[in-house]
């Protein structure tokens, strides 16, 4: 009986998977599948870098890492469920940092960069791109619509806090009447299936979002806010805003993904070292950047911190500017730019 059972472990053991080299030299393991939220819907920019993300982390630390998908509220519904969720560091979020740094000034989620570990991945340009049958061929023709008779054009976004609501924002801002009709949807993905179909004439999101529909002439893309031209392989150069109002450029847009504060000290070790031995060097990531023009930026700590907070404040000041805000976000630390 002891032989057999001696004999039972050991070939128990033999089908155990071996743990990655690599994955010995972390202070910490996960003990079970970590889930990364993403609070939008499936295909937009956020789930594209989380899976890549999730599939580099896998072969890192020998672990499971499962992206699940929590539309709902520009992301705030999925990023509070990460908040809410053990702090034992099995729960991560995902997603852009202005958004994380924004939801407290519109009144949808308490919490601010402070109260994440962040690790950014990529960084995004926005872009506006039409349906092909609509009349517009370049921004110019969109601009002096929407100067016009804008309120009665819709626009689609991935709703209140997302990349391409920014964008409109920022030109609403910038030029003097011009108006829009905002049609929100779970998140980018969504937003240009939607102009794809005709169900609104115009998006605007991220270029990451648009790629393969402008490559199969799907979308007919007329801006992105650069600048200076992004060239989109596969497609050619895409002109940048400033061609058409000058002096209107964005700081950069970082995605990554963050843990809460409150985590683990070794789970936020673990994070960072694999960021910068595994991220830092991932050949997926790079050509995942190179495909759809995003721009490599695997940083974290106080360096994603800082950066990050570039594009937080000019969003927070646009909302409050325009009557958006739900307080004032001088009161939240977010001093004007």
């Amino acid at each position: 009986m002891k032989r057999r059972t001696f004999v039972g472990l050991a070939a128990s053991a033999a089908v155990l998977p071996a743990l990655p080299a690599a994955a010995q030299a972390y202070p910490w393991r996960p003990e079970r599948p970590v889930t990364i939220i993403v609070p939008w819907a499936a295909g937009g920019s956020t789930d594209q870098m989380a899976r890549i993300v999730a599939a580099e982390l896998e072969s890192e630390l020998g672990q499971r890492f499962v992206v699940v998908n929590q539309p709902g509220a520009s992301g705030s519904i999925g990023t509070r469920n990460a908040m809410e969720a053990a702090r034992d560091g099995h729960t991560w979020a995902a997603g852009a940092a202005a958004d994380v740094g924004t939801y407290k000034v519109l009144g949808m989620l308490d919490t601010s960069l402070a109260d994440w570990n962040l690790f950014l991945a990529v960084a995004n340009v926005s872009a506006i791109s039409v349906n092909p049958n609509t009349p517009y061929r370049d921004f110019g023709q969109l601009l002096e619509v929407l100067k016009t008779r804008g309120a009665t054009v819709p626009v689609a976004t991935a709703g209140l806090s997302s990349a391409g609501h920014n964008m409109m924002e920022m030109v609403r801002a910038a030029v003097p009447g011009l108006q829009y009709r905002h049609v929100t949807y779970e998140g980018g993905n969504p937003a240009v299936v939607a102009t794809v179909a005709g169900e609104t004439p115009v998006v605007c999101q991220l270029l990451v979002e648009m790629t393969e529909m402008i490559r199969g002439n799907r979308l007919r893309p007329l801006v992105v806010l650069s600048d200076k031209p992004v060239t989109l392989a596969g497609h050619g150069e895409i002109p940048p805003i400033t061609r058409w109002v000058p002096g209107m450029v964005a700081p950069v847009n970082y995605f990554g993904i963050w843990i809460p504060k409150g985590a683990p000290e070794p789970v936020v070790r673990t994070m960072t070292m694999a960021w910068e031995r595994k991220i830092a060097n991932s050949e997926a990531l790079k050509r995942y950047a190179t495909d759809r023009s995003a721009l490599f930026t695997p940083i974290h700590g106080e360096e994603a911190h800082s950066g990050a907070m570039q594009m937080v404040r000019q969003t927070a000041w646009l909302y409050h500017d325009a009557g958006k805000s739900k307080v004032s976000p001088d009161t939240v630390g977010i001093p004007r730019p």
